[in-house]
């Protein structure tokens, strides 16, 4: 099979694979210019807090209280990427806890 599959390659002939080489090329270089454009990476370091859910045993059900009265509709958030507001970072919570771990990326107080 192996054997097959080289006779193939040399089938095609030098100047077929310098192009489907150099086509490979521009497309991973467009790829990283793309990552690079849109800002993918260019957030910096994050900080990750990790929090440790004590276990004991779980103590007996209280009872239900009276809802709460309704709030006001607050207003829109920004639109388009996700923005911390200010005194704050974002970051990766990780909560361990008895069933578990827990990790999400959050805003993080400074």
């Amino acid at each position: 099979m192996i054997h097959e599959f080289w006779n193939f390659l040399k089938g095609l002939g030098f100047g077929t694979l310098a192009g489907a080489g150099a086509g490979l090329a521009l497309a991973a270089s467009a790829g990283v210019l793309a990552a690079a454009a849109l800002g993918l990476n260019s957030h910096g370091a994050a900080q990750t807090v990790t929090i440790n859910v004590a276990t004991g045993p779980t103590g007996p059900a209280g009872p239900a209280g009276p809802p709460g009265p309704k709030g006001d509709t607050g207003p829109a958030g920004p639109a388009g990427a996700s923005s911390c507001p200010n005194g704050f970072s974002p970051g990766e919570l990780i909560i361990n806890h008895p069933g578990g771990q827990t990790i999400t990326w959050t805003c993080l107080k400074d």
